[in-house]
């Protein structure tokens, strides 16, 4: 093969490739008893015994509340153009009904005026998992009016935030909020029925078509309606064993056909259906909930953090799953005993989870190939190690920045085989509270000293900084 046929790919990213952070409400926040807002099931969940590290919880966090403005001079500082939060939902509508609290919106209205100050391009993600307790009172997720009620809160914030914000999401994860919270129980609500997490499932997805409709009703066409989505890339232990194929198309059901087929595809896949056949009817997807799911969207948001490694289970196999989200004795796979999960070689991150870039790259081509046209951004990527400032008070992460170099080349080799891939947000712009791992597990590509509030950047967030000021990726060992 010449010179000429080997394919290269480019150091520089796209000219108009977003370079963002982002971080989510009840993670950095605090101030949850501040200007009328009114409990989620993350405080809640964190204030019952057992539930959390350290029986740790978001009251206080980063105290971003009062501390935006600094936090966003130092995006500014940091070179980021975009920067992805979500919306506290009982902050902005206590209780999850009823008309909007003023001086919530404002802490938004605020924030977006500083970024925009800044030159900063602010993506709102309408949902990350902080459920009005009352809602959740009233039945959750698995309850078909707790959709209605979104579309609600998603019509206040449009209106109040369309005219500066373009780029939307509705739901983040919402395999998260539906088989973590009402699975396995290692999230809020903490509940552990198989059926109501699957009924869950179809009514986030309903959240989701509901919402995109009110959204459009409100905003300038010109804005942006995506979702977020942490689909999983899953592979067999065995590639040639057919019952270890099998095991990946029941955990691709669970992880990404529940979400991506009716919201792409406008059905659920039959595989799925079957295979869950033993624990509900499906009688809750009513007529018309598919046409309602499957809104048009204007992006698709891709969350990754590490590959799926499964396989056929040994019948005599006992112990934990190793599937990394939290340790239960519910699963949060329904019908799906028979699929045992392994750790893949290789190195890991402070999660436990293996570092494979490969994993990114071929979670973008799946999309590019099954939603053509569609463009897709990277809404979460990042690594946890456990960080400690030196002697000198700097913060050196080499294992961050090789983890970060490794997957923003996925994402640029990705690019060069014909993804429309137009930006990617590193999870976390901070330090912040990692749900029920509390404070222990730092994402963060600046350091957060909890006890004064101290921001430092961490070397990666210099080397990213440059990433995102040049638009290609410095080596590794540049900072």
């Amino acid at each position: 093969m010449s010179d000429s046929a080997t394919p290269v790919t480019p150091a520089a990213f796209p000219p108009a490739f977003l370079w963002g952070s982002a971080t989510s409400a009840y993670q950095i926040e605090g101030a949850v008893r501040e200007d009328g807002r009114t409990p989620s099931i993350w405080d809640t969940f964190s204030h019952t015994p057992g539930k959390t590290a350290g029986g740790d919880t978001g009251d206080i966090a980063n105290d971003h509340y009062h501390r935006y403005r600094d936090d966003v001079a130092m995006m500014a500082d940091l070179g980021l153009g975009a920067y992805r939060f979500s919306i506290s939902w009982p902050r902005v509508q206590p209780t999850g009904r009823g008309p909007a609290v003023q001086r919530g919106l404002d802490f938004y209205r605020k924030l977006v005026d500083e970024l925009l100050e800044h030159g900063i391009k602010p993506a709102v993600t309408l949902y990350h998992w902080d459920l009005p307790q009352e809602l959740e009172d009233a039945g959750g997720w698995p309850e078909r009016d707790t959709a209605y009620r979104f579309a609600e809160y998603a019509r206040i914030v449009g209106e109040a935030l369309g005219d500066r914000v373009e780029q939307w999401i509705t739901l983040n994860e919402p395999w998260c909020s539906a088989f973590l919270g009402y699975a396995s129980g290692v999230h809020a609500p903490g509940r552990t029925d198989p059926v109501d997490s699957l009924r869950a499932a179809h009514h986030l997805n309903l959240a989701h078509g509901l919402g995109a409709k009110a959204l459009r009703s409100v905003m300038p066409a010109r804005n942006s309606v995506a979702i977020s989505l942490n689909s999983s890339v899953v592979r067999p232990l065995s590639p040639g064993d057919p019952a270890d194929l099998a095991a990946v198309r029941t955990i691709d059901d669970r992880a990404n056909g529940i979400f991506h087929g009716p919201i792409l595809k406008g059905a659920y896949p039959e595989s799925l259906l079957e295979s869950t056949s033993s624990l509900t009817d499906w009688s809750y997807v009513q007529d018309g909930d598919l046409e309602l799911i499957h809104q048009p969207l204007d992006a698709l948001g891709l969350n990754y953090y590490t590959p799926s490694l499964v396989s056929a289970a040994d019948p005599d196999a006992k112990g934990p799953r190793a599937d990394g989200h939290g340790e239960s004795t519910h699963s949060p796979w329904p019908a799906a005993d028979h699929v045992a999960f392994h750790q893949a070689p290789g190195e890991r991150t402070e999660m436990g989870w293996a570092v494979d870039p490969t994993g990114l790259h071929d979670l973008i081509m799946r999309y590019t190939r099954e939603a053509p046209g569609l463009p897709l951004y990277i809404t979460e990527n990042g690594a946890a190690y456990d960080d400690k400032p030196g002697a000198d008070g700097t913060v050196h992460d080499p294992e961050r920045i090789a983890y970060l170099h490794g997957h923003l080349s996925a994402v640029r080799r990705a690019i060069t085989d014909g993804a429309d891939v137009r930006g990617y947000y590193l999870w976390s712009l901070m330090d912040n509270f990692e749900w029920a791992y509390g404070y222990e597990k730092r994402f963060g590509a600046v350091y957060v000293d909890y006890a004064t509030q101290v921001r430092t950047p961490k070397a990666s967030a210099l080397w990213y900084g440059r990433a995102a000021r040049s638009g290609a990726l410095p080596e590794p060992d540049g900072i």
